[in-house]
């Protein structure tokens, strides 16, 4: 923990350097998750309820979405840009280190900038708590929690393709970039056929959807609060999809 630390320091001293670069990033994160949060407020009003979901409600399950995924953004940012990695010999390197390589590709990239997306999740996630009734603030905290591990997952398991193809898999947008999208609303909204996909496959709704109707107090069902520690199960599987890329792993010659 004290070496990731160090890392964490070393990009933070890193992306200060320009600092006017580094506001403005910032800001722009910001304005590009409040126009996703936006098109939520503008379709709903105070009195209008989709499929048993008011607005305030579906803003509590976007911004869960919104913040799990940018904080996997900010620390998993090194698997996002993996395949670079892997073409300039850089993984090379790692490999000769004395130290565990998902830490190093872990530690490799924090992008500070994406707390401006973390700052408006939970703005929103504030002003939608205050018209609804949370059950349990400690199962909000571990949806927010469990989806960042998941979407960590589904980073390791784009680069972990990597290993395969060495250039970037654009498809695995639709699970990283197309799941945020995809959760400003629960995810229950796009049928059943997407739902059992995103609670078996790729258990996004696991950590979003399942636990809401608790949270929310839809249901009573003790059982539906653990569903964020059942989508860690999709850590055993990312793990060796990973191992499976790392042995197919040809070095560059670098």
């Amino acid at each position: 923990m004290k070496l990731y630390a160090k890392f964490l320091a070393m990009h933070l001293k890193v992306q200060l350097q320009n600092r006017m670069s580094f506001v403005l990033m910032t800001l722009g994160q910001a304005v590009m998750a409040f126009t996703g949060i936006a098109a939520v407020l503008i379709l709903m009003n105070n009195n209008t309820e989709i499929l048993g979901f008011s607005r305030a409600e579906v803003l509590v399950c976007g911004s869960v979405v919104m913040m799990a995924f940018s904080l996997a953004e900010c620390f998993g940012r090194g698997f996002d840009i993996f395949p670079r990695l892997l073409g300039n010999g850089q993984f090379d390197r790692m490999l000769v280190r004395p130290c565990n390589i998902l830490f190093q590709v872990f530690a490799s990239t924090v992008d500070i900038t994406r707390f401006g997306r973390v700052a408006v999740s939970l703005v929103v996630l504030i002003f939608a708590i205050q018209s609804v009734t949370i059950t349990s603030y400690l199962l909000l905290l571990s949806m927010i929690a469990s989806g960042m591990i998941v979407f960590i997952c589904l980073f390791i398991i784009y680069g972990a393709l990597s290993f395969f193809t060495t250039e970037s898999l654009e498809f695995m947008n639709i699970l990283t970039d197309g799941g945020r999208e995809f959760g400003k609303v629960p995810f229950s909204f796009y049928g059943q056929h997407v739902l059992r996909f995103l609670t078996y496959v790729v258990p996004l709704a696991c950590f979003q959807y399942y636990p809401s109707l608790f949270l929310l107090g839809k249901t009573t069902t003790i059982g539906y609060a653990l569903y964020p520690l059942l989508s860690l199960i999709f850590m055993i599987p990312t793990y060796f999809i990973w191992i499976m890329g790392r042995r197919h792993y040809r070095s560059t010659g670098s």
